[in-house]
């Protein structure tokens, strides 16, 4: 099967809000593997008013998708995506991938879905 996607990609807008209700809300990089090998997902989170944080990792396995939520995340060093503040994200694998960040929001009684492709770099 053909292999589709780029090994990077960038979402500008990204934010996890806290009055989230993590049962039915939820923000994710939703990942497209179409190739025969498993993916190694990293993340790097860049900030307005602070220095980036970076050790996000995750797998998608060969032919899968893999729907990375946000508020699950844990870095190489025990950090966690932070809430209320907006954040970009750079996604980078070492196979192609196709990426897209979705957020559902739920802090009111109408929900929101929000859905974007990134960003293929090079």
């Amino acid at each position: 099967m053909k292999t589709y996607g780029k090994k990077v990609w960038l979402f500008a807008d990204a934010f996890y809000d806290s009055k989230y209700n993590t049962q039915v809300s939820h923000e994710s990089v939703c990942v497209l593997n179409t190739s025969d090998k498993e993916a190694t997902i990293t993340m790097t989170l860049f900030f307005e008013d602070r220095g980036c944080l970076q050790g996000f990792a995750a797998k998608c396995g060969a032919m899968r998708t893999h729907h990375i939520r946000m508020d699950k995340l844990v870095s190489i060093d025990g950090l966690r995506v932070p809430s209320d503040v907006p954040y970009a994200i750079l996604v980078e694998s070492d196979v192609e991938v196709v990426a897209q960040y979705t957020r559902l929001e739920t802090p009111q009684a109408e929900f929101a879905l929000m859905t974007t492709m990134g960003f293929a770099g090079e």
